[in-house]
């Protein structure tokens, strides 16, 4: 088992925030700012405007009337930016296209380092269309995505500050990609750092429940550098889950009762269409829906 690499800060030069004006959207705005100055980064805000596609499923007498309030909407949100990115080196950018790839395209040309976005879209037809574009981002994303789901309350004042951290893997190279993420978040705030693994099988399923813990317990830790507990405070747990319950479960259940402030996970890449079905069912996907905090997901 490889122990992750220390000694060195994560390094953000170029930070994204991805907007489509509505209010899941806004609350991850003090985020982008937050980490922006924390670590001196360019924070580049866009919006993509949806091709002119998407007016397939109106009927021709709303076409003017979406296009003229989407054009005000717009307007009075972008002055509102602008006012709020004062004090930060950031440039505010409304490409048109499809959200994913316009980003993704963004994600390479300007070198962008995370990307922050809310989970939740308008309501309607373009809820549905928003709802995939999460995941359509974590998954393709070839940078850490930090996700602000609807279910987060609080938000930071200057700096995003997360003094316990919660890293879930089930020990696949996928999960195991964001494990140096969660080691320099930890040793940037001196945050506690909580390694968490669900056994997918319920505790009564399992001969040899003690030996069994005790084994995983010390695959967590090996994946620890000996010198973790000089910068940061570790822990390392083990939990069961119901049967017939998805991991996601349990993990939101540790995160709340731990009080964790930033959930880490390493996501499998995917390739070709991502369809809607598959956004709602996964693990990740109710992690991101449903976390009472920040989720940041690394692309294996």
């Amino acid at each position: 088992m490889n122990t992750a690499a220390t000694g060195s800060r994560i390094i953000l030069n170029n930070i994204l925030l991805a907007t489509d004006l509505s209010e899941c959207a806004n609350k991850a705005l003090p985020y982008a700012l937050s980490v922006a100055r924390h670590y001196g980064a360019m924070l580049h805000a866009a919006y993509v405007v949806p091709a002119d596609s998407a007016l397939f499923y109106m009927s021709p007498a709303d076409w003017e009337i979406v296009s003229r309030a989407d054009d005000q909407e717009m307007s009075g949100y972008l002055a509102t930016l602008e006012k709020q990115l004062a004090g930060v080196p950031h440039r505010v950018m409304t490409p048109m296209g499809n959200a994913p790839d316009v980003l993704g395209q963004m994600i390479q040309e300007q070198a962008i380092d995370m990307l922050v976005v809310g989970t939740h879209g308008r309501t309607g037809l373009r809820k549905l269309v928003m709802g995939s574009v999460a995941e359509n981002l974590f998954r393709r994303a070839r940078c850490p995505v930090l996700t602000i789901g609807p279910n987060v309350t609080g938000t930071p004042e200057r700096e995003a500050r997360f003094r316990r951290i919660l890293m879930a893997t089930d020990f696949s190279q996928e999960s195991l990609s964001a494990l140096p993420y969660a080691i320099s978040l930890a040793e940037e705030d001196d945050a506690r750092l909580m390694l968490l693994h669900v056994v997918s099988q319920p505790a009564a399923g399992i001969v040899d429940l003690e030996s069994t813990t005790k084994f995983l317990l010390r695959r967590l830790k090996d994946l620890l550098p000996p010198q973790a507990d000089f910068w940061c405070h570790t822990e390392c747990l083990i939990e069961f889950g119901q049967q017939f319950a998805s991991p996601a479960e349990r993990i939101l259940e540790v995160a709340e009762s731990k009080a964790i402030d930033l959930i880490v996970l390493g996501v499998r890449p995917v390739h070709g269409h991502l369809g809607l079905v598959t956004h709602l069912s996964s693990t990740t996907a109710r992690i991101l829906t449903q976390a009472a905090c920040p989720v940041l997901t690394v692309r294996g």
